[in-house]
Parts: C-alpha cells; sequence; structure tokens
C-alpha cells in the first residue's frame, strides 16, 4: 500500500524527521482530539443530535430549534412528573408509623404548632392514627438531636393535611419529585446534554432507596434535597463566571477569543448570586443534619478550584494567586457566613419561645462561674477557673450547650442495632434497614385468599441492585476520567459523592445505616449517566459504533427499570407471597 504522506516509514526520505507517534498510531485507527476554541472550552455549548435523528422523526429544518428550546425543560418535566406519579401512588400506605417516622412525625407536628419538639408519652403513635387532630402536644420540651430544618418541612405537610401518615410524608414526596427534576436539570449543564441529564434523572426516579425516602417522614432525604440543590447553584455560578471571563477577553482581527494574562489575573467577578443561594442551601442541608458541615466545606473548596481552572483557561500564569486575590474572600463571605446564619436562623422557633430544651439552661445557671467550656466538634473541656462568661446572652450560652450536648450523643451512639451497616458495604447493598414489616394471613390485610401461605408486606430501604452495582463501576470510569483525563465533570462528581460518604469512615464505632447513603445516591446516578454516555460513543463517531452503543446502553438502562419494577412490592408494603418474598431476597443480609 502506498502512502500519500510526505514523509513515509519505508521511504525514510534524507534530511526528514521521523513521523510523530501520533501519525504512526493512525495506522491502528488513531484519530487526534479536535481543538476547541477558548471560547468553547470556557463556555461549551450544548450538544445537537445529528440531522440524520431528524430525518428519522420526518423534521424540517425550522421545526429543530423550538424544539430543542422545549426539550431543555419538556423532558425533565415529564421525567419528574413519572417520578410524582410512583411518589404520591398510596402515599399513605403503609396507614403505620414505621421506623424513625415515630420521632420525626411527632417532633415536626409539635415544632409546627408550638416552636419547639415536645417530650411525647410512650405508645401514643396507636392514638395518632386513629385520630392524630385530637392528640394533644405535651408541653414538656423534648431532648432532640437532629437540628429543626427536616422537620419544619415534615410539619408543612402536616399543617396542609394533617397529623396523618399522608401528612407527615406530603413534602418529603414534594423534594423527593422535585430532586429528579433538578437532577435532570444539573446533569443536563453538566453534560450539556439534554438526553444525559434526563437519564441521569430516570436513574434516580427509578432508584429504590431513593424512592423509600421520599414517602418516608425521615431527615435524610431532606438533607440530600438542599445538597443537590447547593450543588446545582454551584455549578450554575461556574457557568456564570466563565461567561464573564469570557466577555472580558479580547479578539483576535478574525473574532477569535485569544487569552489574556492581565484580565484573567486581575478581572473582579463581581456579584454572584448562585453562589449566595448554594450559601444558602448548605446553610439548610446543616440545618437538617449536621454531615451537611463535610459536604459543604467539600463544595466550598470544588468551588473555588473551579475558579482556578477558569482563570488558568483564561490565560492566567499564576491562577492560584489570582483567586487568592480576587476570589477566596468574596467567596468565603458568600457561602460560610451565609451558611452559619441560615443555619441559626432555623432555631427560630427554639430562641423565640424559650421552651425548648436547654433553652433556660444559662438562667437556671445565673451567678454561676463555670469550671470549663465545652467545645464542640472536639469532645473536649477546656477549663476556666477563673473566666466569668456571663458577659455572653444566656441565650447564646444555652444554645452553646446545648449544641455541645448534641454532639457528645452522636460521637457516643455506639449502641448495635439489627439493621446497622459498615459504610463500606453501603455500595454493594450490603444490609439495607426494613422500616415496615407485616406478615398477614392469607385473605387478610390484602394478602390473596388462594394463598398457600402467609404473605410478607415490608417496606425495605433497599436501591435498585442492578442500579448500584453498574454504578461502582460508573464510579471507577469516572475516577479515570478526572485522574487521566482531568475532566474536571469527573471531578465534581466524585467530590460529591465522597463528600456525603467518606466522613462516615471516621465513625467506624458510631451506629450507622446504608439509609444515610441517600444524600449520594443522585451523584451515583450522574456516574452512571456519564459512563452510559461513553457507550454511546464520543462526537463524530461512526454509525456502526453509534448503533452498538445505543443497543448496550438501552438494554442496561431497561433492565434497571425492570428490576425496579420487580423490587417494587418490597418498596411500598404490597402483600405478596412468601416464596414471592423470598425471592427477592438476593442476599442473606437483606433479611
Amino acid at each position: 500500500m502506498t502512502s500519500t504522506a510526505p514523509h513515509t516509514i519505508e521511504g525514510k526520505d534524507a534530511g526528514q524527521p521521523p513521523p510523530g507517534w501520533q501519525q504512526r498510531l493512525r495506522r491502528f485507527g488513531y484519530t487526534p482530539r479536535p481543538v476547541i476554541g477558548l471560547r468553547e472550552r470556557l463556555v461549551p455549548p450544548y450538544t445537537r443530535p445529528s440531522g440524520r435523528l431528524w430525518a428519522v422523526l420526518g423534521l424540517r429544518p425550522g421545526d429543530v430549534e423550538p424544539l430543542l428550546r422545549i426539550a431543555g425543560w419538556g423532558g425533565p418535566v415529564l421525567v419528574a412528573l413519572l417520578a410524582g406519579v410512583l411518589r404520591f401512588w398510596n402515599l399513605g400506605k403503609p396507614h403505620a408509623v414505621i421506623f424513625d417516622e415515630t420521632y420525626y412525625a411527632k417532633d415536626a407536628w409539635a415544632l409546627i404548632n408550638q416552636g419547639y419538639e415536645a417530650s411525647w408519652p410512650k405508645d401514643v403513635d396507636k392514638t395518632i392514627l386513629r385520630d392524630g387532630s385530637s392528640v394533644p402536644i405535651p408541653d414538656d420540651p423534648g431532648y432532640v438531636v437532629h437540628p429543626p430544618v427536616g422537620k419544619w418541612v415534615i410539619g408543612l405537610g402536616e399543617k396542609m393535611f394533617d397529623f396523618t401518615p399522608f401528612g407527615w410524608r406530603f413534602m418529603v414526596a414534594v423534594l423527593g419529585t422535585l430532586s429528579v427534576l433538578m437532577l435532570c436539570r444539573i446533569g443536563r449543564r453538566l453534560f450539556r446534554s439534554t438526553f444525559l441529564g434526563c437519564l441521569a434523572g430516570l436513574l434516580l426516579a427509578v432508584d429504590g432507596l431513593h424512592f423509600v425516602m421520599s414517602r418516608t417522614a425521615l431527615l435524610d432525604l431532606v438533607l440530600m434535597f438542599f445538597v443537590l440543590a447547593a450543588f446545582g447553584a454551584l455549578l450554575a455560578d461556574r457557568d456564570r463566571s466563565r461567561r464573564r471571563l469570557a466577555a472580558a477577553l479580547p479578539t483576535d482581527a478574525d473574532g477569535v477569543l485569544r487569552p489574556d494574562a492581565e484580565v484573567a489575573e486581575t478581572l473582579r467577578l463581581g456579584w454572584r448570586p448562585w453562589r449566595l443561594t448554594a450559601g444558602v442551601m448548605l446553610g439548610l442541608a446543616a440545618g437538617t443534619k449536621w454531615n451537611g458541615l463535610y459536604i459543604m466545606a467539600a463544595f466550598c473548596v470544588m468551588s473555588v478550584l473551579w475558579d482556578v481552572g477558569s482563570r488558568r483557561t483564561a490565560g492566567a500564569v499564576r491562577p492560584y494567586v489570582a483567586v487568592l486575590k480576587k476570589d477566596l474572600v468574596p467567596a468565603f463571605f458568600s457561602t460560610v457566613p451565609v451558611a452559619v446564619a441560615t443555619y441559626l436562623a432555623s432555631w427560630t422557633g427554639w430562641f423565640a419561645t424559650r421552651g425548648g430544651y436547654y433553652r433556660n439552661w444559662a438562667d437556671n445557671r445565673a451567678g454561676m462561674t463555670p469550671d470549663s467550656m465545652p467545645i464542640p466538634f472536639t469532645g473536649w473541656s477546656v477549663p476556666l477557673p477563673q473566666f466569668d462568661v456571663s458577659w455572653i446572652p444566656a441565650p447564646v450560652r444555652s444554645f452553646w450547650h446545648y449544641e455541645t450536648q448534641v454532639y457528645e450523643f452522636h460521637i457516643n451512639l455506639t449502641s448495635g442495632h439489627t439493621y446497622q451497616s459498615n459504610p463500606w458495604s453501603w455500595l454493594v447493598l450490603g444490609r439495607p434497614v426494613s422500616y415496615y414489616y407485616e406478615d398477614p394471613a392469607a385473605g387478610t390485610g390484602g394478602c390473596p385468599k388462594g394463598t398457600a401461605d402467609k404473605c410478607a408486606s415490608e417496606v425495605l430501604a433497599l436501591g435498585t441492585p442492578l442500579l448500584w452495582w453498574v454504578a461502582c463501576f460508573a464510579l471507577c470510569y469516572v475516577l479515570w476520567r478526572w485522574f487521566f483525563r482531568r475532566d474536571w465533570r469527573a471531578g465534581a462528581i466524585l467530590c460529591a459523592f465522597l463528600a456525603g460518604w467518606a466522613p462516615w469512615l471516621l465513625y467506624q464505632e458510631r451506629t450507622i445505616f446504608l439509609f444515610y447513603a441517600v444524600v449520594f445516591v443522585p451523584f451515583l446516578c450522574l456516574a452512571v449517566a456519564m459512563m452510559i454516555g461513553a457507550m454511546l460513543g464520543p462526537p463524530g463517531s461512526d454509525e456502526r459504533r453509534r448503533t452498538v452503543g445505543a443497543i448496550g446502553a438501552g438494554v442496561l438502562v431497561l433492565l434497571i427499570v425492570w428490576n425496579f419494577i420487580y423490587f417494587w412490592p418490597i418498596y411500598t408494603g404490597t402483600p405478596i407471597p412468601m416464596d414471592d418474598w423470598r425471592g427477592r431476597m438476593w442476599l442473606d443480609t437483606w433479611v
């Protein structure tokens, strides 16, 4: 075979340099990466389906643009509607107080009605299920170990639909549905693809753990919602700041954007409302459960590193120095103080009513000089034998004392539980939590009359197994993309996942549960969507490559959806014959 290239390996023309490694690899199918302009690197355009798709659909070129604009919101809304139908279907069933609803539903009812949680009598759940509105709310304060935001959210549903299972699950189901919509839009912005964004949302809609948590009045789904909202806000801030950089950079005579070190290192990015929004969301996350603090720290670092990358791309010679001078202080004040103020504002009921637990602790110690001052989040106390802190307002001292006591409770929570699990086992669904279980006899409680044995009715907080097991491979893929390709999207997904999972590894002795993992489920879905996007092939792939990738990706998604449908009965408490229930217990540790 004769080559038309000016330099060939066979000829080795005198005085000519040998071909480069890239040219040599072209013989084996290597194609160099396309050169991407600076504008596209700063503000990547959204991908557009190929013209072949419009031809197959019989659409004229003039119909494409309106359809693309509609699809940007229409696709996510349709996926969210599907998720909403699934989550609100029979939301009041089972008509029971399941798992930790016995704490949060009652705390929320007291909080929304009197501003602080109450100390409820034992065995009051059955009375609440008969007629919750007639049950008097105790005046005595209850000792609670989680901040109030999640309970305020649950209480809003109870305020609208009364003190019933549907009422205390309503707002959690709303946030579960909205989180699917948010993930579609976040995935669209992250991947610049409406299809991949909607795919990520669809995967979240059919994840069993997210589904069960969306139908249960616990705090972790609320935490997940605010974490995802903060991630989306920071993503929008990244796009906005990069557009501002692109607008400030010079262009050459051909209109091509050029890097400029002076602009990249001195431009102030100005008002950043999305970063402020992220600060509020992170404050609400920490105001739901304290592990939101770890996520806030990780997201703040990630956002600053995004600024470094933006200024480097724009031409900064010393991007870290530029960010230190221009961005770091505004970034701090846009997030941390805003989050702290939001967290404190969530305790308004405790401060205002004077009825909450420990609310009058400092007043009862008036005139006393403490012999030590506890330091939250360390487990230490500093001796203060001669130090009078009476100048600190009594409510502040009471609040400080309450927070330190709660922290001591959390780090010393080591009592065993049937469903506790180690975070190392979460990704493979080693030990899910059973929220509800009944075994009605044939002909009773929804069990079919012809059943040979009794039935099982269970609500099991179990992720869709195939989705989670595929996600293990997807996480390896995004790790490879980030480490070897420096793909910032993969890095963002990994950061969010690790922020929700890794902190639990520090508390190996603490009693923890798999359902805590719901906070990072959206990012598992983003990882799977990114891997499926790679299966479909890069832009410019030939028709055969696209066809094989589409078939593989389609089969994988259909299997995940089927897996969710198969486990539907044990997500919803639907009575099924005992043999069918046993058939769904794929691992011994699920029983």
